[in-house]
């Protein structure tokens, strides 16, 4: 499902580095900075509502930081600075995309559970 392949980037502090990059990670481009600030990140899903984004979110990795759990793969969810006042009809509405977005992350917390499954069979 995630199958990695190695990649060798170049940071300020390390050099360059081999490591394996999840088949989910869109790419990386630039310099990588300090080797702890790597992160891999997949697609970004978008939550939208009336044409303004909601939500944010999108596979992530960080493989080097200290904490061993914050090295699995997590989802990296980022909520907007939206604000609106709403009439009943709105208000249903937003109620609606929200129940949609809701099953959208339902999809992606599914997605990564068996990413997260095959990583720890590694």
């Amino acid at each position: 499902m995630t199958e990695n392949h190695l990649i060798t980037l170049t940071t300020t502090d390390h050099g360059e580095i081999t490591l394996p990059e999840p088949g989910w990670c869109t790419g990386h481009t630039g310099p990588v900075g300090y080797r702890i600030d790597l992160t891999h990140t997949g697609a970004e899903h978008t939550f939208d509502f009336a044409g303004d984004t909601l939500l944010v979110a999108m596979l992530s990795q960080d493989p080097f930081v200290t904490d061993p759990e914050r090295r699995r793969t997590r989802l990296y969810v980022e909520q907007t600075s939206y604000s609106a006042t709403l009439d009943p009809v709105e208000v249903r509405q937003l109620a609606a995309s929200l129940t949609v977005h809701a099953m959208h992350l339902r999809a992606l917390a599914d997605q990564l559970a068996a990413i997260q499954a095959e990583e720890d069979e590694r």
